[in-house]
């Protein structure tokens, strides 16, 4: 089966729309990841300039956009821009006028808990335990505590051109298996359940799913390492102990120092990355600081690896011999 894009109105933009028409800045990263987008408004940002984010990310796998202090809603409309925003599966990490927004957060919003506190401080990318994960994410801080506050990534481009060979045998053509049953958060509604009950009920939320160790980018073709210390639970073929061995032998590698890019964030920053490419951690937050954070998931329209079709109702794997998607013809949502 071949993959085929209609011509969209992005890919019928000028060539000169996203460049000399624009004050949109770009600066590029010194290593392969995190490009930096600066002067321009996401509130009245451009098709032109959506497409050069666009390029800049699936190239960069991350994309920096400094300055912004949208509202909620111009937030929404903006992660619109790229896809389709993510309804998260479980209603209390929404925020709650707004279920777009996924919110982590030590405050209170009008008196009252909102969202979850220390989400992601675990290597992972998004929703890896779902059968079609999430593409893009977009992260902004509401509030920055007083001291520093970090995110850190790993690009597994790199990850996977350093495997050994022995490691590199035993996952290529093999499928890991994903699961979010120990990344669940206890809520209030949860009291009285016993740790078997909660262990069910987060299994039937999210049931185990297997993906390719080794995925192919739907754009770029570059192959990325598609396991994480968060979700990936085992190998298929393997043993439990046999898988454990060579996940953390794995995991131990990616997560070598040489290997982590720190994002040190600024008031107004944008965040957004390619969860196809990279994994991600949250860094902590010292005691006594407040910090909010609200992500919004982006499904873009493409098959999260090739081989698989983007249905976020029900994902199948399919024979493809047509593989990439060329950037100049991805929409442009207006």
């Amino acid at each position: 089966m071949e993959y085929e894009l209609e011509e969209s109105a992005a890919a019928r933009l000028p060539a000169n729309l996203a460049t000399n028409a624009s004050a949109l800045k770009v600066v590029l990263p010194s290593r392969s990841i995190g490009a930096e987008i600066s002067n321009v408004d996401i509130r009245t940002i451009s098709d032109g300039d959506v497409l050069t984010i666009k390029r800049q990310l699936y190239e960069h796998k991350l994309v920096v956009i400094r300055g912004q202090f949208p509202s909620e809603e111009d937030y929404i409309a903006f992660a619109r821009r790229f896809g389709t925003p993510q309804i998260y599966l479980q209603p209390n990490y929404h925020h709650p006028e707004h279920k777009e927004i996924f919110v982590s957060s030590n405050e209170q919003y009008q008196g009252r808990k909102i969202g979850v506190r220390g989400t992601g401080r675990y290597w992972h990318t998004d929703y890896s335990f779902m059968p079609e994960p999430l593409p893009l994410t977009m992260l902004r801080a509401k509030t920055l505590p007083r001291g520093v506050r970090e995110t850190y990534y790993i690009d597994t481009t790199r990850v996977l051109e350093q495997l050994p060979d022995d490691l590199r045998a035993l996952v290529t053509d093999r499928f890991g298996i994903h699961e979010g049953k120990y990344r669940y958060k206890v809520q209030a509604s949860d009291i009285d359940a016993s740790l078997a009950e909660l262990l069910e009920m987060a299994i039937g939320l999210a049931p185990p799913v297997r993906h390719p160790c080794i995925i192919e980018h739907p754009v770029s073709g570059k192959r990325c390492l598609y396991v994480n210390r968060g979700f990936t639970t085992g190998l298929e073929g393997l043993s439990a102990e046999e898988s454990a061995r060579v996940l953390n032998r794995i995991f131990e590698l990616s997560e070598r120092a040489e290997h982590i890019h720190t994002h040190s964030w600024q008031d107004g920053d944008i965040l957004l990355w390619d969860n196809r490419y990279l994994l991600h951690r949250a860094g902590a937050v010292a005691p006594g600081e407040t910090s909010t954070t609200y992500r919004i998931g982006i499904y873009d329209g493409l098959p999260f690896y090739v081989g698989l079709l983007p249905s976020k109702s029900q994902p199948v794997l399919v024979e493809t011999n047509v593989v990439h998607y060329p950037v100049g013809a991805l929409e442009v949502s207006p």
